[in-house]
């Protein structure tokens, strides 16, 4: 069943989010949005009159009693985000502080919000179009400079528009048939061989136009970096180093690492997931013959392994080559600061403990991954919007079939119409039945 937008948008209550991470921090952020919402700034900050579209400072207040002085910021009806009545409350980041405002916003009749539910809102309330809702996802998920720029088109509406753009040709072409359908017995013409040359130059516009769109699933794609080596190398000291935190933990006692420990880190545009591993060694320890068995498991998953060793003459090197096969490997000196010996065969030299080596280190990872951006690509999409392209360009193909044999014309005015439904569905002026409910339990509470 086809839905319309206007008519999903019933009365909604009064709801609540944090839109910061939930971990104590500077700033938190609470949102709220929903009509009768500003009748409760008197109970929360003391005053009715905060002016709209202002920062303004506040006290905020939990069953009359001061919690925070908070800034807050209202906005009135369609001008806001969401398209009605709303507003922010920024708070000092305590994780005491976050509970006591969710405490006095429920005292009040607030509703905590589901995932999206801000974003669903703004679409509901005809503020942006359901593809401009869903960009709003793509740009927070976007790991790569490429995708932050193709995302933002859509967001501004461009992708829409082009959507628009078509759907209106098809509504001509439709017209044109339909007219010839019911006047041409009164000596009107409608068609002319023109028709035929439009409609081809649409459907070979569309399908350029969807070779240019990018599929979001091979959007932020996680590069898998794997680290490997024997016991005390140094390879978590390096996976650490190239964190720059503390992730995995250091010892000197060999087979300290045991579970596989992932992290993720971003360089040169490119989004990381690093795993430090179990060093490889003949034990008799289960859970760290374990660990070893995870290890050898990861390389056989790794897009790069990098294999971290302490001495040019370890005897491993060869062990670990075999073991990696034709995966790209990158062989890793480590403890320079201390190892002035003969180099060796390696393609990096560092010291985990100083950072020297790391600039070309991490340059040497970035090489075994394409971050050339697909400079053809306009557009970033989903499946289902792929899917409804394709329906759209083959009801097109249809009718200008039917119009060159110049069979039933009814038909091909049928398939124009189809046509233009795909695109309704892409945008959002149609919505099936569990789109809405699919498309924004996908985004995190507070958006």
């Amino acid at each position: 069943m086809l839905t319309s937008a206007a008519a999903a948008a019933d009365k909604m209550s009064v709801v609540y989010a944090l839109a910061t991470p939930a971990a104590k921090s500077a700033i938190c952020v609470f949102r709220v949005s929903g009509e009768g919402c500003l009748n409760k700034l008197s109970v929360l900050f003391g005053a009715a009159d905060i002016p709209p579209r202002l920062f303004s400072i506040r006290p905020f207040y939990n069953s009359g009693v001061l919690v925070d002085t908070v800034g807050v910021l209202v906005f009135s009806g369609k001008k806001s985000y969401t398209g009605e009545d709303s507003f922010e409350v920024h708070a000092h980041g305590g994780l005491g502080v976050m509970s006591l405002i969710v405490e006095a916003f429920d005292s009040v009749g607030f509703e905590e919000a589901p995932p999206g539910e801000f974003t669903k809102r703004a679409f509901l309330n005809n503020k942006i179009d359901l593809n401009e809702a869903e960009s709003v996802l793509d740009v927070i998920d976007s790991t790569r400079a490429d995708d932050v720029y193709l995302s933002s088109r859509s967001l501004s509406g461009e992708f829409s528009n082009k959507v628009h753009g078509f759907a209106s040709v098809i509504n001509d072409l439709r017209m044109r048939v339909e007219g010839e359908i019911d006047f041409s017995d009164e000596g009107e013409s409608f068609m002319d061989e023109k028709i035929i040359s439009d409609l081809n130059f649409l459907v070979c516009d569309f399908e350029l136009f969807l070779g240019g769109c990018r599929n979001k699933k091979n959007m932020s794609v996680k590069n898998k970096v794997v680290f490997v080596g024997p016991v005390n190398s140094g390879k978590s000291s390096t996976f650490n180093r190239l964190l720059g935190f503390e992730r995995a933990l250091i010892s000197d006692i060999p087979g300290t690492t045991r579970d596989i420990i992932e992290s993720e880190v971003f360089y040169s545009n490119l989004s990381f997931s690093l795993f430090d591993t179990a060093g490889i060694r003949n034990t008799d320890d289960s859970i760290e013959a374990m660990g070893i068995d995870y290890t050898k498991s990861e390389i056989s998953n790794a897009d790069v392994v990098v294999g971290v060793f302490d001495s040019p003459t370890d005897s491993s090197i060869d062990y670990f080559t075999s073991l990696v096969g034709d995966k790209g490997f990158i062989k890793v000196l480590n403890k320079i600061d201390i190892n002035k010996s003969e180099f060796g065969d390696f393609d990096c030299l560092i010291s985990a403990k100083t950072g020297e080596g790391f600039d070309g280190f991490k340059k040497k990872i970035v090489s075994f991954f394409d971050k050339s951006s697909d400079e053809s690509a306009t557009y970033l999409v989903r499946d289902r919007h792929i899917i409804l392209f394709n329906d759209s360009i083959e009801a097109l193909k249809k009718s200008l079939c039917i119009l060159k044999s110049g069979e039933d014309l009814e038909i091909a005015a049928e398939e124009l119409k189809i046509s233009r439904s795909c695109l309704d569905i892409v945008v959002g002026e149609k919505t099936p039945d569990g789109l809405l409910g699919d498309i924004f339990s996908n985004f995190c509470i507070g958006k």
